[in-house]
């Protein structure tokens, strides 16, 4: 028989063994769905932190060292002196833009509740910077900061301890509290991050003017480069300017520190990719423990057709042939398992990409790839080979005369 006549006679040998065929294929079905379904989520997770975070990618924070400098004596503030120079764009051509921060705490009043919070003073492009935007009311104006207007954008821990747990983020724009003396409409309501969800954002000109005092010290500088690859010329040029401005002579007695996501972020996503392959390995075992059936059970077809395989050898078939007939069945037998655990895979993984945005909204959904794919299918035709290789090998060398005796 020639290759075609093989494939169609073991197509006819699985299909007039359908449960057992389907029994034999399951084990690859599952570990070939497995696998699609599993980078799929990986790949989703993966997709998501690179779309959450991507844009702090070219972000560095710049803070005062805290404690003493390694040098001795005491860590120089970060001043509005070195905010204005870090804004040169002579000194600083990679800086695409500067925002300084000043904090303090100071005790806030709503009717008859009060709590105590972080107060941050900021400008006006802190949410595109921090990529934290408000859930209800706006963020303040330019023209708001210029003029220091009393005006307060909440975290929402803040508005559950002065409102109370459950309250609506709308139903708290226009109200008036009051920090410390001072009244302060709220204009907005911030989504949470889970560092400074209990805190007060206002303009820094306000927060200096009535509350933190009148100085010209910042508590943190966050600077953005234009993009990601300009990080490390950009941190060249902060590290140059603040030395010159804090008189450092040698790198180990800086009194400031500067952070750069950028490594973190790269460490953070090979991490992950290296998580989605460990996955995926795992449920490769599947697939292993579905070869293990499928040598099973063609152990079991060599033996229930050793008559036939006697009668062909009697009338001139050679070795070749009934060794490429069992291997054949065999890899038709993986391969249709393999099909069959692509198109589950893809569907369920479809499914989960439709249904998860619903059911969690902040599980990413799944993102479908065709290397798994392709790889899962050509790994179940490997194991039908492999699985079918011992059985094959074992017919092939039957001799006629023992064939034909065996009951």
């Amino acid at each position: 028989m020639n290759l075609a006549e093989t494939v169609v006679v073991a197509l006819r040998s699985v299909r007039s063994n359908r449960l057992r065929s389907l029994l034999t294929a399951f084990g690859i079905i599952i570990g070939v769905a497995a696998v699609i379904i599993l980078v799929a989520l990986g790949n989703g997770v993966k997709a998501g932190f690179d779309e959450r975070f991507s844009r702090l990618a070219n972000q560095i924070t710049i803070m005062k060292l805290t404690g003493a400098v390694p040098g001795g004596g005491e860590a120089r503030d970060l001043t509005d002196s070195d905010v204005d120079a870090l804004r040169d764009p002579t000194r600083a051509p990679h800086v695409a833009t500067v925002t300084p921060t000043t904090t303090g705490n100071a005790v806030v009043y709503y009717n008859q509740r009060q709590d105590r919070a972080k107060v941050i003073g900021s400008t006006a492009d802190y949410p595109d910077i921090v990529d934290r935007h408000p859930v209800a009311g706006t963020w303040f104006t330019p023209a708001q900061e210029r003029t220091r207007a009393k005006v307060a954008v909440l975290g929402q821990d803040a508005v559950a301890n002065l409102w109370g747990p459950g309250t609506q983020m709308g139903k708290v724009l226009g109200a008036d509290i009051r920090v410390g003396r001072v009244s302060f409409k709220v204009i907005g309501v911030m989504e949470k991050d889970r560092q400074q969800d209990n805190a007060i954002m206002m303009p820094m000109g306000t927060a200096r003017a009535y509350l933190l005092g009148s100085g010209n010290i910042v508590n943190q500088i966050i600077i953005k480069a234009p993009d990601a690859t300009t990080v490390p010329a950009t941190t060249d040029e902060v590290t140059r300017i603040l030395d010159e401005h804090h008189h450092i002579r040698e790198a180990n007695l800086r009194d400031f520190n500067i952070r750069a996501p950028q490594k973190f972020l790269e460490q953070r996503g090979q991490f992950l990719t290296f998580l989605t392959l460990f996955v995926a390995a795992i449920a490769a075992i599947s697939l292993i423990v579905g070869g293990i059936g499928v040598a099973n059970i063609m152990l079991v077809v060599v033996t229930e057709r050793t008559r036939e395989i006697g009668i062909r050898k009697a009338i001139g078939a050679p070795r070749g042939a009934i060794l490429r007939q069992f291997l054949i069945e065999a890899i038709v037998l993986t391969g249709l398992g393999g099909l069959v655990g692509v198109v589950v895979g893809v569907s369920v993984a479809y499914a989960g990409g439709l249904l998860l945005p619903q059911l969690v909204p902040q599980f990413p959904p799944p993102v479908i790839t065709a290397s798994p794919m392709v790889i899962a299918f050509m790994v179940s035709l490997i194991i039908g080979l492999m699985a079918g290789g011992y059985p094959a090998n074992r017919a092939a060398r039957l001799r006629p005369i023992e064939a034909l005796r065996f009951e």
